[in-house]
């Protein structure tokens, strides 16, 4: 039987366009080929998280959110499943990222499957897919896939990039990890049926 999912990506990509966008978008459509070829579709919502800093910012101060990061919110609340993509700074994930990580609900994404992904001038920034993304998303209870994705600016160029696990071969593999978990499940109760918006959930505690 044919089921729609709702899949949720959130890109912390800042300038325009971004690479980061870009591996956000892959990762998306190849987890909707994926999905379709097990007889299931999605809807696929994209976040970018450079248009809700200020928001963002606001909901840290006021422990409220409105407007389009309410809804955004709530879309992430319903998903069967969220891909997330930042960018890497100082060797770990963008601050803007993590900022909106902190003002989700601490059971926002518990048991959801996930993929990570980043990006990066250099391969060398590839491991905070292990030591900076998968800890944070292993904290907040989400169901994070084997395979993340990490793309270095060299990983774009025509030819060029991971000999062995070539840039679009490891968009494949992580996206069939996702449409697999997401396809086992229940599919997830549509976003209009949340009363409201939950408060702010800081990662630290008081």
């Amino acid at each position: 039987m044919t089921q729609d999912r709702s899949l949720v990506v959130v890109s912390a990509g800042i300038s325009q366009p971004s690479s980061t966008r870009l591996l956000a978008d892959r990762l998306a459509a190849a987890t909707v080929e994926e999905l379709a070829a097990r007889g299931q579709t999605a809807t696929v919502t994209t976040i970018e998280l450079r248009d809700l800093a200020h928001e963002v910012v606001n909901m840290t101060l006021t422990g409220f959110a409105s407007g389009p990061l309410a809804d955004a919110l709530a879309k992430i609340r319903a998903a069967d499943g969220l891909v997330a993509v930042t960018p890497v700074y100082t060797a770990s994930y963008a601050g803007l990222f993590k900022s909106f990580v902190d003002v989700l609900d601490k059971d926002a994404l518990a048991g959801m499957p996930v993929l990570l992904g980043a990006t990066g001038g250099t391969g060398r920034h590839s491991l905070v897919l292990e030591y900076a993304l998968r800890p944070l998303f292993g904290y907040l209870h989400a169901d994070v896939v084997g395979t993340g994705v990490f793309a270095a600016t060299d990983d774009w160029a025509d030819g060029a990039g991971d000999d062995v696990k070539p840039l679009p071969d490891r968009i494949r593999r992580a996206a069939r990890e996702l449409a697999e978990t997401v396809a086992d499940r229940e599919p997830a109760r549509p976003a209009g049926l949340f009363d409201a918006v939950p408060s702010f959930g800081s990662l630290l505690e008081p």
